[in-house]
């Protein structure tokens, strides 16, 4: 899972916020036809400057992800006047860009019309049906907890500066939460989404503890005083807004988490900027169930022959037998597994090992910037187990966080043995490609070397995840950990949960799948463990169309290079494969083709 670039959160903030002193947007002037009939590149990139400026202006958090850091000192204005301004942007910019003949555009500029187009209309589209700013308390987390994160986990400034923009934060951050209180409708609420922000609302402190109050002595004495009655004034609001949400919200809470097929269908087609549709998608997924269960029975029947006690292994099973047989290879993997306090530093060594074979086997361009394994920050966890957060696209030479979430305390044995085996030593190994190498740091450190920046800000999941995905295929083809059938076993088992991930999303959503039948798909058809699915199934509760982007992109990335392997013959190799797709930044898969075999942009 990638956190850069931050798609969601930015339809989110386009669609809710803006600064309090922001200005309506001015309209383009049209572009003359003697202008187009030359060429409507200075049209268009002045007009798409001009939405990026103001776009980062009305979403200062994102800005400082992003590495634009004139607005680290402000945060998000969810307010009806921010909220009116955001969409106002939006469909100025939108009417502008409608303007301009696309054909008039070099090839470049042409994918970047129709990123910008479809994000424009998405941000429309979110504000005037999604509403999230009413009904989806995590926006309002997330933004107080990366205002804070944001500004002190990279070096990216003088400390000094850096905590004077975090006092200024923090004295604000009241303000957010009194937006929160005033904007979420109960009935719109669903009690999921109470009750995780409920649980998150205090991780914004655990930032304060950790990284700004033990640096209060590199300030001036006047500055520092700030500071403390800043904390102070923080502190006061988290738990009055911990008390709203307790005895409030969570109690109240009556929305529907289930979006329907209409929204659905139509945030998807924004989400994936992908030819596929849910149809098509669900029928993909479920041959891809098929085919992946037979692959892993293959294995199963090769690790499990000769060995006492093994189940009936026929060549051709029934689906009890097969259940049976993939499940007791699976033990053989589960067995290996670290300690309950070693999941970060088997992350760690996997991630030297992983290195090491890329580096060995020239299967891409290895990054040089740094790469930190973290412990996942409090007000970040509940949605998945570890997250990819790499630097902003102008922000340079700064590290990347692989970010894992510990185990928590509150736990039982039992679930704490549920959850390492499901992240066992093997798992850890395919995660750590998927997130780090050669997945997304790998992916995104490429993706921020492209010169456009308005392609990185708005950077396809499609394209991210389906790379993620890809490269833990890409690893396995290639002999990775010594080509260990167990190893082999697992990367199918990752590939259910990518397949299932799509099933559950639309099933969820669309379908009305219940609790049991979502539960049945991952214990049961994809072989998850307990703890595994249930924080899946309120990872669907909580987002929906993000889950189907692995699946989606994978296969849109596999497709590609069955397609350069036809086109190119002899001369493909995965190193030239892989440093081309990389190249074009993360676009939608779909203009990576155009642009790689040079196709008319669609």
């Amino acid at each position: 899972m990638s956190r850069l670039p931050l798609v969601t959160a930015l339809a989110l903030a386009l669609a809710a916020c803006a600064p309090q002193a922001s200005r309506a947007p001015q309209a383009t002037p049209a572009v003359s036809a003697a202008a187009a009939a030359v060429s409507a590149d200075p049209q268009f990139v002045t007009l798409s400057s001009r939405w990026l400026d103001g776009m980062l202006q009305a979403s200062p958090v994102s800005a400082t992800a992003f590495g634009e850091h004139r607005y680290d000192s402000d945060i998000d204005d969810l307010g009806a006047a921010g909220r009116e301004h955001a969409l106002a942007l939006a469909q100025q910019t939108l009417a502008d860009l409608e303007h301009l003949d696309p054909a008039r555009l070099s090839r470049e500029n042409q994918v970047d019309y129709a990123i910008l187009r479809n994000q424009l209309r998405a941000d429309i589209w979110s504000a005037q049906n999604a509403q999230e700013w009413a009904r989806n308390p995590l926006l309002y987390s997330g933004i107080a907890g990366n205002a804070l994160f944001s500004l002190m986990a990279r070096d990216f400034a003088p400390l000094p500066q850096r905590l004077r923009a975090a006092t200024a934060r923090m004295e604000k951050l009241p303000a957010l939460y009194a937006q929160m209180r005033a904007n979420l409708d109960p009935a719109l609420v669903p009690k999921i989404h109470a009750e995780t922000a409920a649980r998150q609302n205090q991780g914004v402190l655990s930032i304060v503890d950790e990284q700004i109050a033990p640096h209060a002595a590199e300030l001036p004495e006047a500055e520092r005083a700030r500071l403390q009655a800043a904390i102070a004034g923080l502190r006061e609001a988290v738990e009055a807004n911990q008390h709203w949400l307790d005895s409030e919200l969570v109690p109240k809470a009556k929305g529907e988490f289930r979006i329907g097929a209409a929204m659905y269908d139509a945030k998807l087609a924004f989400s994936l900027n992908s030819t596929l549709s849910r149809q098509e998608i669900r029928q993909r997924a479920e041959q891809a169930l098929t085919d992946t269960r037979a692959q892993m029975y293959a294995i199963a029947r090769e690790v499990l022959r000769g060995k006492r006690k093994a189940p009936a292994l026929p060549e051709k099973p029934s689906p009890a037998q097969q259940q049976a047989a993939i499940q007791a290879a699976l033990e053989l993997a589960y067995a290996e597994r670290p300690a309950r306090d070693q999941v970060i530093a088997t992350a760690k060594a996997e991630l030297a090992k992983a290195t090491d074979f890329v580096r060995a086997h020239d299967l891409v361009e290895v990054p040089d910037a740094p790469l930190q394994v973290i412990e996942m920050p409090e007000f970040a966890r509940g949605v998945a187990l570890a997250y990819c957060d790499s630097p902003g696209p102008l922000d340079k030479g700064l590290a990347t966080f692989y970010a894992v979430s510990p185990i928590p305390a509150d736990w039982t044995r039992q679930q704490v043995d549920s959850f390492l085996r499901e992240y066992n030593t093997r798992s850890i190994a395919e995660l750590t490609v998927h997130e780090a190498m050669p997945g997304h740091y790998l992916q995104l450190w490429h993706s921020n070397k492209y010169p456009s920046v308005l392609r990185a800000v708005l950077g396809s999941g499609t394209f991210i995840e389906g790379w993620a995905v890809y490269a833990e295929q890409l690893m396995v083809e290639q002999g990775f950990l010594d080509r260990d059938p167990l190893f082999e076993l697992i990367h199918l088992k990752w590939n259910l949960r990518v397949i299932a991930n799509a099933l559950l999303d639309q099933g969820v959503h669309v379908d009305g799948m219940t609790r049991e039948q979502a539960m049945h798909l991952m214990t049961v058809q994809t072989f998850q463990q307990e703890r595994e699915a249930a924080a899946k199934w309120v990872r669907a509760q909580l987002t929906s169309t993000q889950l189907p982007t692995y699946f989606v992109g994978w296969q849109e990335h596999l497709d590609l290079r069955r397609d350069a392997q036809q086109r190119w013959g002899q001369d493909y190799s995965p190193a030239r494969y892989n440093n081309a797709v990389l190249s074009f930044g993360s676009p939608p898969v779909r203009y990576v083709r155009e642009l790689m075999f040079d196709l008319p942009i669609q």
